[in-house]
């Protein structure tokens, strides 16, 4: 009886929010996992879980060959995301030049890849969105993502094996791109802007990684482009008033109107960006009150099987205690 060879899986982003449960999920499944980092020295919490850290960069080729030499399987997850101190230019040296050092890395190695791209590929949409919604990016970053699933498809057709998904609003216990709607709603200092009855949908990353693997595994997920998803979408309205539930606060009341928001981020904007600075206040902040974000999860659900299974209430009831044990809420 001949043993079954060791599945190896390298994981980028391993010490990000997303990456770190996909390498936990993979752990769980028996992969072996390897994660990529920049600086080792933030990789002990990885160590500890039981996987082996080496050290790389997406901009590195030599870096990437050596890290996926001996994996079958690459689950893409780092990218550069979306901050006001780096220039475009920076976008697309790591998200779509970097890409395809991985992929090409990946391609030598006869590894299995699952690229993470975003539902900010669609840009504006309307109605509930799936996959062959139009591609329509609003920002360089969206961009970059556009173009690193170009590249996805042009290293299929070059004999790559993999899978591409498209998640959205990713949210969770060791979150804190959502601590600031958390906090100012359990401070009570949160004010709507608008109607509230713009879409919003959100994914728990449990469910996402759980998803994000099985992409990895299922033979019908080959050569397939997906958007992962919550269980369902709601009205913002009804997803801060689920949020002030979660910290044990009334709902917020009234609203205000939109467009002096708007005017006010566009300047904070211009003012900052030439400086370098983190602008306070950005346009793409302002997309929160003024974006339908809806989408179908039909295909991976049809496909491959993918269940999400964390109710939006009870997600963000986990992610308030996370952040309440973490002393970021008072």
């Amino acid at each position: 009886m001949t043993d079954t060879p060791p599945r190896r899986a390298l994981v980028t982003g391993a010490t990000g929010f997303t990456g770190w449960y996909v390498a936990k999920e993979l752990l769980a499944q028996g992969f072996q996992v390897r994660a990529l980092v920049r600086d080792p020295a933030k990789g002990g919490e990885l160590v500890q879980a039981g996987m082996e850290v080496v050290s790389g960069d997406l901009r590195d080729a030599a870096s990437l060959k050596q890290a996926v030499e001996g994996c079958t399987h690459v689950f893409h997850i780092g990218a550069l995301y979306r901050e006001a101190r780096f220039a475009d230019s920076v976008y697309f040296d790591v998200n779509v030049t970097g890409t395809g050092h991985l992929f090409e890395a990946a391609l030598q190695q006869g590894a299995r890849v699952v690229h993470c791209s975003t539902v900010g590929v669609h840009g504006d949409i309307e109605g509930i969105a799936d996959e062959n919604a139009p591609i329509a990016p609003g920002d360089v970053y969206q961009e970059s993502k556009v173009q690193g699933e170009e590249l996805f498809q042009d290293y299929l057709r070059r004999g790559m094996i993999g899978a591409c998904f498209r998640p959205a609003g990713i949210y969770g216990p060791r979150d804190t791109r959502f601590l600031k709607l958390f906090r100012t709603i359990r401070d009570r200092k949160f004010r709507m802007f608008g109607s509230g009855e713009i879409l919003y949908h959100l994914t728990y990353v449990e469910d996402l990684a759980r998803g994000i693997v099985l992409l990895g595994t299922h033979p019908a997920a080959i050569g397939e482009t997906f958007i992962l998803t919550g269980a369902r979408y709601t009205t913002l309205n009804e997803l801060v008033a689920l949020t002030a539930e979660a910290v044990k606060v009334p709902p917020p009341k009234g609203r205000l109107p939109i467009a002096p928001l708007l005017v006010a981020a566009a300047a904070c904007e211009a003012l900052c960006k030439p400086f370098g600075i983190e602008p306070p206040l950005h346009r793409r902040r302002t997309d929160f009150f003024t974006k339908s974000r809806a989408f179908t999860s039909a295909k991976a659900e049809r496909l491959v099987g993918y269940a999400p299974v964390v109710d939006l209430r009870e997600g963000l009831g986990r992610t308030a205690q996370w952040y309440f044990e973490q002393g970021l809420l008072k």
